[in-house]
């Protein structure tokens, strides 16, 4: 037996003389010595202790030695404490030692004690010292340097009796040598050095950097200064200690929750469909939604261009989960289904992960589910895209789309998802379940037993596993708590996958419906990886726990939505055990099977131990507080229940015989027995066997706290619980989980205060981060050596090992990178390496999701009289308990405080918000055998309260309640300053807030302001005698967190709740200093949260102070009364409150607008009032609101004391009020302008270049870079005035034109651009190529940049020899890259100079693929608007419903400045004192202006008409005009070109706003809106950027690009110059013009209209107006000539883009010469052509038909063709009969006529879709001409043999005879040259008809030798021609040979031919043959004859 003992010799220089005692404590059981009376200075006690130990002495155990004076009557008081690590008893066996004891202050004491320890293990060996693993001290958050941290000493006293104290300083000699310094604590720096240093956590948000510097470095000595912390802004969430954990703030359970979504898909076409002569139609499949688009006649290249949209309103996991199946299905009608051609499947959340939550123009790879065999069996070219709320989606610019399109390269797949994907079962083995609760009611399980006499479980289970769209069910298990199955699920889908997530349901069939018990999600990114060391998906024998409704069975349960898995589950209901393989298939092996149906197959049984050994747990909980219950369920006892999986469950627990549990349990427990300390008998491990869990605690009746809230009386007695519970031993899972996640944890708190310093704008914030950095990599070295000591444990699946492999090379990788990135964070790179930390953070959490369970969650549920009331779910990971602490849980053995809340839906909205119980809770979950550290974490100083039940093993018996006699009194002063940005709850828009402050089980409440949404309430609320359980020094740490909600105070009825916080007050003890650093607290910013989005913030602070011995007459003093109950109110100190200067605010006050009415009355004289920290001014009165909403005074201003930090500034409130009669006033609406920063006034800086006045400064005009490729450098001297030319002498650009002509000239087939021919299209269509150019280099640019980050990370973590060949690889890469996309671009390189000959430039607009205010700071440069609100502010997500709330719009801004303002400002010429900072803005009176409005086109429009499309057309609304487009409505159509503008008059700032909507046009009924845009004019007008008329980049008098603003470029110089009061224009000669101290350059000639050139200044000055914002000091970026593209968006929607319209705005005031005419933009008309193709012959045509007479194979050749879209008007040649070679001749001639637009290159169809369409709608389609082969029969359907597509506008040219025709001129298309017949316009040659054989290749079937001539339609009038073969212009008959005449009349005529013809040789050979043979016979017929005659001689 192995056994430790103790010698206690004796105890020396004691003081004092008395009787002593002492405790000697080993592994939770202390023994007590005999009493020493009356003894002095030596205390000779000479006593041994024994303890038998069952487990091996571990090197890091503790002995504790207490030392008492004892006392008969008071309570023994402790002299000191002595504890040793055993580490060198368990190596040497044997010790002795004097050492001296530490008092319970941590200070070494003079008495000593001497002792002699022996250890004597079994096999006489004892452990090794380990060097360095001694103390690896833990990252205890506060740097607390006691080590009191419980992980560290595993085996020490549990405070049973009164210990008040247990910390090690004794044995701190042996720590030192394990080689650490003291500051290893200090990783994360939130430093203390000794009790009375400041404590860092509660630092304030305001806290001086360079301070904390110094005073760090002079702690650390060596520390790096990255490594501190600053306090965050919520100092309770990243405060963490080691005695409390941090509680979660955000309350509500975000999944659930149903949100709006839409899906978009557009079908675009379809290519390479197999199949022949097919119509195909596609089906578009969302969930269960069904879409087809129209049907396409016989082509297998269909083009459609359908939209369709799906509107979903469902949580979001229901979402992502949903299927997109998009299917091809041939020649479906009314009556037949259709014979499907290929599906292509991809889950919504596969989308929803992509870049802007869409694929653009890709190609979906169909496969036919029914033959996987099979190969691609076509594309089709679609656009996917989902928007959620406030998702907004950047649609790439549409434009003519000529690229062609790479089918392979523009695969709809993500990235890294290869384009050959196989065929892969998935299996899906479903073993068994367990703990299953009752489905049915047990009134008919009684009369089942009264009649069949036996007892039945009340379930009858089974699985469904549903996966990408299918579903595979197993058997039905009848009556069957604990089901086995056995059997295996298989599907059968394409891999990798595209859908994410399997779900796997437990079931219970029902006659009447089946009902889900249970849902487990799988997601297969969690249980595979795709890198190249990467594992298919796995996945177990691994239990899954399934959670949902309470296990009571009702018939209606109102919380079904939880069992199929929509919100968090409230409740275990049941665990499955199944597992999952992949197998990739060997498509070519010929047994396998070619459906992808589910099949169901059984399976062989698994072992028990499969899944881990089996093990006992032990949880033990400790309800410390339970307060803030609400008063609803105030009036009945309430008692709380914890249970883990069954266990516990009192109510609707486990049903299932005990017996069998028992049984199986107790033959593991006598191998292992109990490992708890033997000192007496073996029986009581049996005993302990027997323990009887206590899962509840007893009941009793709350307690009034306040009016809402009661609290359980728990004062000093805290009830426990402990539950026993066996599990598969699978421990190891969360521990690799819990490391991961406190790395994650830790990374995100150093981020978010990162984020912190960045904000408050303090210094080095990347040292911070620098710091968080280096934290991670250390944190990820330390999981790599700790995970990899993982090893064989019984029960690992290969995805356990799998996923520890690539945790660890994750992990490994992270930390490296993390060390290198670390090293390039400077100041400007550390907004880009915070984003690249948090990409870390998320692949930290994603990898930390443990996807194979062990122990099921915690429950912790509030009874009340049999009823589950409300609860909390404590993930089991959090309170696992391990010996190593960063596998520990991050709630294990601390106290957190929990708030239960109600399940269910009942816990969404304003229900889920108010807290039902807060509950400091302790709780600790380990192997039973771990036990003896259980209470380990508790406050100290309680006794334990056993049970009275338990007999003699009392010591090894849980307690049931803990007694505390050790309480502390404090007083807490809750400083509550201010509140900000608060939530509105009153239907005026604003809220009376009050403040409700609970601690503990006090509670105290602000008083309330009225209408306001940013409180000061600047009061002082002290709560006195609270409290608090535990020794004074541990509350010193760990205070208890307050708890502050907001409410609104309403006049009737309960108060509402607006948010609440949480703050942990900063703690001062009796015989601390009240004095800096400390003390004051500092006020700081505490986020209030509501449910799960913020309600505003909370200014305040929170101490509080100890009341010692001399009660509180010691605390520091309080102004003013404390009698708190009845005296006025304390305002907050001093020195806690901001320290104030003087700030005069200048208010410009400039109108109202847009204000709606209130309480149905009409606003009429409104005025505004401005106040700001308890000032203001209020503007004047608008007299008449109608007539002109603008004040007359422009500016006034008030002054105020604000405080000097700017981060506490309180918000600014704007209202508005309308005077009505009698004196009253209403208010209207009103704005708090939060964060009043952006309008602090700095006074210009003269230094800076902008104000550079010395010299003059060249320009350097380089438009053309294309052209011109000389740049010559200009050296500029800062006092010279000389001007170097920096054009190019006549001469060379001469030399260059000349070139470019002859360049021209080589290449035939492009002309030069007719000037007359470009229109306004040409100039939009050029710029939208330059826009998709920039947008494509952007994204080059980002991917080089990201490629170069990579490129230098890995650099720095490889070997030098490494880097060279991954550098060329790389560059090898991006070449490749580079070129293939070239390749693709094909005809638009982005510059034009690759690959096309230099065209003359169309010159350009600027399109912009956004609002132009998005561009431009929404013009407030000087003029803001803010938004007027009204009204209850809506809870949905985020407020997105504050649209709702505004009723008008004050225009106007701000200025504040600090006073004295300095002289120079004022003392500027022509400053105008009244008019303060706001100088030379333009006065408001009205003014009238014309409006121009240009509406170009509309994309994307969302769907009106059931079938799918639109009728769009335009409304345009501005003040009271409006103007209808309705005539001009365009039919069915998504994306219509209008092409319109609209002028109307209006006088600003009556009619300001301006509304641009969509309607869709309807035969019947109302029109409905599609979506609407608004855009402010007025800013627009005023703005200084002049976004009156865009400016455009070339000044001409006529033509396309003529001016339109009715001012000359140099008149809006001119104006310029003089409005910014600068110097200038001054023309010079040849081509100069300075304005301030720059010189620009440009060309002086303008040509008009007849081509006569003249002397201008206008192209001089439009060159200064495009570059205006180099101009100094006034300079800006003036709005250019440009199109912008804004969202259509419907109210009835909102968030949701309905489209989108391309448009702009020109403004004209009256008062200047009126502008010319408004440029024509109407839609370029289609151009008639007309195409005759004439089919001359064609050759080598497949012979389909035999002959009957002779089986001789012939065929019956036409050939028919069409354009594309018009198949209806297909033509068919005669019929050549009996081709018996495949030649056929034909000399026939079809004619297309056809509507063509030019510069989109498609043909214009105008059609009506049906017979009941009310007009024809028109279509864009790309020309193609098709041309197909058939085989005419007379009594069947004809056969079709082959078939060609020509693009018109590039195929490939014609063979020039049939030899040279082959397959490749289709095959290598994109090698090929290709010609256009719209530049060639003639074109004769040989072209190959393919079709598909049996295996899907391309198989050559005929050649047609074909003529093409495209003429325009007036040359077709000038020159007609016939059809087939017919006037004018007929051809000659084709020469047929005989046989083609038709076969009935003449049989003997074919026979004949046949004869003659063909067989000529061969009859006349077989005529010589059969000669030949009657000779040979005849000759030896007769021959033997005339031998004998011969012989005989006759």
């Amino acid at each position: 037996m192995m056994a430790l003992m103790v010698h206690l010799k004796a105890v020396d220089h004691l003081r004092g003389k008395g009787d002593r005692i002492a405790k000697v404590s080993f592994r939770g059981l202390s023994f007590y010595s005999r009493v020493v009376e009356n003894c002095e200075e030596v205390a000779n006690f000479n006593e041994t202790f024994r303890w038998p130990i069952a487990s091996r002495l571990d090197g890091n155990e503790m002995l504790e030695i207490q030392v008492y004076n004892y006392s008969k009557v008071f309570s023994n008081r402790l002299v000191g404490t002595f504890s040793m690590v055993l580490q060198k008893v368990a190596e040497e066996g044997h010790l002795e030692l004097t050492d001296t004891l530490i008092d319970d202050n941590n200070f070494l004491i003079k008495t000593s004690v001497t002792i002699e320890i022996r250890y004597q293990p079994v096999d006489r060996t004892a452990g090794v010292w380990s060097d360095g693993e001694l103390l690896d001290v833990p990252d205890d958050r506060d740097g607390f340097f006691t080590f009191e941290s419980d992980s560290l000493l595993s085996g020490h006293s549990h405070g049973s009796g009164s210990s008040p104290g247990r910390t090690l300083q004794g044995s701190i000699p042996t720590f030192r040598k394990a080689g650490k310094g003291v500051f290893s604590a200090m990783k994360l720096g939130k430093i203390k050095s000794s009790r009375d240093d400041h404590k860092r956590g509660d630092e304030p948000a305001v806290l001086d950097m360079d301070d904390l510097d110094r005073k760090a470095i002079r702690l650390a000595g060596t520390l790096e200064p990255d490594t501190i912390s600053l306090a965050s802004v919520t100092a309770v969430t990243t405060n963490v200690s080691n005695k409390r954990s941090k509680p979660d703030i955000k309350m509500e359970p975000s999944s659930g929750r149903p949100v709006d979504y839409q899906i978009s898909i557009t079908i675009i076409e379809a290519r390479q469909l197999i199949g022949l002569n097919m119509d195909p139609v596609v089906c578009v499949e969302v969930g269960d939604d069904k879409k087809y688009t129209s049907m396409k006649e016989s082509t297998n290249c269909p083009y459609y261009n359908e939209y369709f949209v799906f509107d979903f309103h469902v949580p979001p996991d229901v979402m992502f989960d949903k299927i997109i199946k998009l299917s091809v299905i041939h020649s479906k009608n009314l009556l037949r289904s259709g014979t499907l051609v290929g599906t292509f499947k991809m889950d919504v959340g596969t989308v929803y992960s992509q870049p802007e939550h869409q694929f653009y123009h890709k190609w979906a790879i169909l496969s036919d589910p029914n033959d996987i065999t099979a190969g691609c069996k076509g594309y089709i070219k679609c656009d996917i895209a989902v928007v959620g709320k406030g998702d907004n989606i950047k649609t790439p610019h549409k434009a003519n789309e000529t690229d062609e399109d790479d089918l392979e390269g523009n695969l709809l797949l993500p990235e890294g998802i290869p384009a050959e994907r196989q065929w892969a079962r998935f299996y899906v083995k479903i073993y068994r379940a367990e703990g299953l609760p009752k489905m049915n009611t047990s009134l008919m399980a009684n009369v089942k037993k009264a009649i069949i006499g036996e007892n039945r479980d009340l379930v009858d289970p089974y699985v469904q596993v549903q996966y990408a769209g299918q579903k595979g069910k197993t058997s039905v298990q009848k009556s069957s708590y604990e089901p086995i199955w056995n059997e295996q699920v298989v599907f059968t889908e394409l891999f990798p996958p595209l859908c994410k997530r399997l779900k796997v349901q437990i079931r219970d069939s029902d006659k009447v419906n089946d009902v889900a018990i249970g849902t487990h999600f799988i997601d297969l990114r969690k249980i595979s990886n795709d890198g190249d060391k990467g594992f298919l998906p796995t996945f177990g024998p691994a239990w899954v726990n399934m959670y949902g409704s309470t296990r009571q069975y009702t018939l209606m349960d109102e919380h079904q939505d939880l069992n199929d898995g929509l919100g968090e589950g409230v409740s275990f209901r049941a665990r499955l055990l199944l597992s999952i393989a992949v197998e990739i298939l060997d498509i070519s092996s010929p047994e396998i099977l070619c459906s992808t149906d589910v099949q169901v197959e059984m399976v062989s049984n698994i072992s028990e131990s499969a899944t881990g050994k089996m093990e006992e747990f032990f949880v033990f909980g400790s309800f410390l507080e339970a307060t803030m219950i609400d008063r609803k369920i105030g009036d009945k006892p309430i008692s709380f229940e914890i249970t883990i999986g069954n266990y516990g469950n009192q109510i609707d627990g486990v049903n299932k015989p005990s017996s069998v549990r028992r049984k199986k349990k107790d033959a593991e427990n006598e191998e292992e027995e109990s490992e708890l300390i033997q000192n007496s008998s073996e029986d009581e491990a049996e005993e302990d066997a027997d323990l009887v869990s206590v899962s509840t605690t007893p009941p009793m009746k709350p307690v009034i706290t306040d009016r809402n809230y009661f609290h359980l009386p728990y004062f000093e007695k805290k009830p426990c619980i402990y539950i026993k519970s066996w599990w598969q031993d699978q421990r190891r899972r969360l521990y690799n989980s819990n490391m991961m996640d406190k790395i994650a944890d830790k990374l995100e708190e150093g981020l978010n205060d990162v984020q912190e310093v960045i904000k408050t704008e303090k210094a080095f914030p990347e040292r911070r981060l620098r710091g968080v950095l280096e934290e991670l990599s250390v944190g990820c070295s330390r999981f790599v050596t700790l995970a990899n000591k993982d090893i064989g444990q019984s029960g690992r699946t290969k995805l356990d090992r799998e996923r520890l492999k690539s945790c660890m090379r994750e992990m490994d990788s992270m930390g490296q990178q993390a060390k290198q990135i670390r090293t390039q964070v400077k100041k400007n790179t550390v907004r880009d390496k915070l984003k690249l930390a948090q990409n870390f953070l998320q692949k930290l959490r994603f990898l930390a999701d443990e996807p194979q369970h062990s122990i099921p969650d915690v429950f912790v549920w509030m009874m009340s009289n049999h009823k589950r009331i409300a609860y909390a779910r404590i993930p089991s990971k959090d309170i696992l308990y391990s010996m190593v602490d960063e596998e520990t849980g991050k709630d294990c053995s601390k106290v957190k405080a929990v708030f239960l809340k109600l399940p269910g839906k009942k816990g969404f909205g304003p229900a889920g918000w108010t807290v039902q119980a807060k509950l400091e809770l302790y709780l600790w979950l380990g192997l039973n055998k771990q036990r003896k550290d259980f209470l380990s974490g508790l406050p100290n100083g309680f006794e334990e309260m056993k049970s009275a039940k338990a007999g003699l093993s009392l010591h090894t018996m849980p307690p049931v309640s803990l007694v505390y006699n050790m309480k502390q009194v404090f007083q807490l002063r809750a400083h509550m300053y201010q509140a900000r940005s608060l939530f509105a709850a009153d239907s005026s828009g604003l809220s009376d807030p009050f403040a409700r402050v609970f601690f503990s089980t006090h509670s105290q409440v602000t008083e309330v302001l009225g209408e306001t949404l940013c409180p000061t309430w600047d009061q002082l609320l002290v709560f006195d005698d609270v409290e608090l359980f535990g020794e004074a020094s541990e509350l010193r740490d760990d205070p208890p967190i307050i708890v502050v909600e907001i409410y609104d105070q309403d006049t009737v009825g309960k108060a509402e709740f607006i948010g609440r916080t949480f703050a942990k007050p900063t703690i001062k003890m009796c015989e601390e200093h009240y004095g800096p650093p400390r003390f004051p607290p500092q006020l700081e910013y505490y986020q209030v949260y509501r449910g799960n989005s913020t309600a505003g913030e909370l200014l305040a602070a929170f101490e509080l102070l100890q009341i010692g011995q001399g009660g509180r007459a010691d605390l520091p003093p309080l102004e003013g009364p404390t009698d708190s109950e009845h005296g006025p109110i304390i305002a907050v100190p001093l020195g806690i409150r901001p320290v104030l200067s003087r700030y005069r605010i200048e208010v410009l006050f400039w109108g109202l607008r847009d204000l709606k009415r209130i309480n149905l009355a009409q606003v009429d004289r409104p005025r505004v009032d401005i106040e700001c920290a308890g000032k203001g001014v209020q503007s004047a009165l608008i007299q008449n609101y109608k007539k002109n909403p603008n004040f007359s005074t422009l500016v006034k201003w008030f002054e105020v004391d604000l405080p000097e930090n700017e981060l506490l500034h309180p918000p600014l409130n704007i209202r508005v009020v309308d005077c009505r009669a009698f004196g009253r006033y209403i208010l209207v609406g009103s704005h708090a302008v939060t964060t009043l920063r952006r309008f602090i006034y700095s006074t210009p800086d003269k230094t800076s270049n902008n104000w550079a006045t010395a010299g003059d400064i060249i320009v350097n005009m380089d438009t053309e870079p294309l052209v011109r490729k000389m740049d010559t450098v200009v050296k500029l001297d800062a006092t010279s005035d000389t001007v170097v030319k920096v054009d190019m002498t006549e001469e060379e650009s001469d030399k260059k034109k000349k070139k470019k002509k002859k360049k021209k000239g080589e290449v035939e087939e492009e002309e030069e651009t007719d000037e007359r021919m470009l229109d306004w299209w040409s100039k939009y269509f050029a710029s939208i190529e330059t826009l998709k150019g920039k947008l494509r280099a952007q994204e080059a640019a980002q991917a080089e940049a990201e490629e170069r980050e990579d490129l230098e990370i890995a650099a720095e973590a490889a070997e030098p020899d490494d880097l060279l060949l991954k550098g060329s690889k790389t560059k090898e890469k991006s070449k490749d890259k580079k070129s293939s996309k070239d390749k693709k671009k094909g005809h638009q390189a982005a510059d034009g100079t690759d690959n096309e000959p230099v065209k003359s430039r169309v010159d350009e607009l600027v399109v912009y693929n956004k609002e132009l205010e998005s561009e431009y700071g929404t013009f407030e440069d000087w003029l803001h608007t803010f938004n007027l609100y009204r009204g209850k502010a809506g809870d949905d997500d985020e407020h997105a419903l504050d649209d709702d709330r505004i009723v008008g719009r004050f225009k106007g801004s701000l200025c504040m400045y600090k006073l004295p303002l300095s002289e120079e400002i004022t003392r500027e010429a022509g400053f105008d004192p009244n008019m303060g900072m706001f100088q030379s803005i333009p006065h408001n009176d009205p003014i009238n202006v014309l409006v121009r409005v240009y509406v170009v086109r509309a994309t994307d429009l969302h769907p009106a008409d059931i079938n799918g499309k639109a009728d769009p057309y335009i409304v345009i609304k501005l003040g009271k005009s409006e103007v209808k487009d309705k005539e001009n409505y365009i039919s069915k159509q998504l994306n219509p070109v209008f092409g319109k503008s609209f002028d109307i008059e209006a006088t600003f700032p009556m009619e300001s706003m301006l509304t641009v909507s969509v309607y869709d046009w309807d035969l019947v009924g109302t029109d409905d809106l599609i979506g609407e845009t608004k855009i402010d004019l007025e800013n627009r007008f005023y703005s200084k950027y002049r976004a009156t008329c865009g400016i455009s980049a070339n000044y001409s008098v006529h033509g396309y690009n003529v001016w339109r603003d009715p001012m000359k470029p140099s008149q809006i110089l001119a104006k310029l110059c003089k409005d910014g009061k600068i110097d200038g224009p001054h023309y010079g000669p040849g081509g100069k013009v300075k304005v301030a101290n720059r010189i620009f350059l440009g060309a002086t000639e303008l040509e008009d209209e007849n081509g006569l050139k003249k002397q201008t200044e206008e192209h001089l000055a439009l060159t200064v107006l495009n570059r205006w914002e180099e101009i100094p000091r006034v300079g800006c970026k003036l709005v250019r000539e440009h199109v912008e593209t804004r969202p259509l968006l419907n109210p009835d929607k909102p968030g949701i883009e309905q489209g989108r319209v391309e448009m702009w705005v020109d403004m004209f005031p009256m008062d200047m010469p009126a502008p010319g005419p408004a440029i024509d933009i109407s839609p370029r008309k289609p151009k008639r052509y007309e195409l005759r193709v004439i089919i001359w012959n064609t050759d080598e045509v497949i012979l389909e038909d035999d002959d009957y007479f002779t089986g001789e194979k012939s065929s019956d050749i036409f050939v028919r063709g069409w354009l594309k879209g018009q198949q209806e008007d297909k033509q068919d040649t005669d019929v050549h009969y009996h081709s018996l070679t495949g030649e056929g001749n034909f000399n026939w001639r079809f004619v297309f006529p056809f509507d063509y637009l030019m510069a989109e290159e498609k043909i214009v169809i105008s059609k009506k879709e049906s017979m009941f369409s009310w007009d024809e709608t028109e279509y864009k389609i790309p020309p193609r001409l098709t041309l197909q082969v058939w085989d005419a029969d007379h009594f069947s359907a004809d056969d079709f043999l082959g078939a060609i597509e020509l693009d018109l506008n590039r195929f490939p040219r014609g063979a020039k005879t049939a030899k040279q025709c082959s397959l490749n001129m289709i095959r290598n298309e994109h090698e090929l040259p290709t010609i256009s017949i719209f530049k060639q316009k003639r074109v004769k040659g040989w072209w190959p008809f393919a079709a598909r054989d049996e295996n899907d290749d391309l198989e050559l079937t005929g050649k047609v030798e074909a003529e093409l001539h495209l003429v325009t339609a007036e040359e077709a009038e000038k020159s007609p021609v016939g059809l087939g073969r017919n006037e004018p212009d007929p051809l000659e008959k084709p020469n047929r040979p005989d046989t083609t005449f038709l076969w009935f009349l003449s049989p003997l005529k074919a026979i004949r031919y046949l004869v003659c013809n063909r067989y000529k040789w061969l009859i006349i050979k077989i005529v010589l043959a059969l000669l030949l043979l009657i000779m040979l016979g005849l000759f030896l017929y007769s021959m033997p004859g005339y031998l004998v005659k011969k012989l005989l001689g006759a």
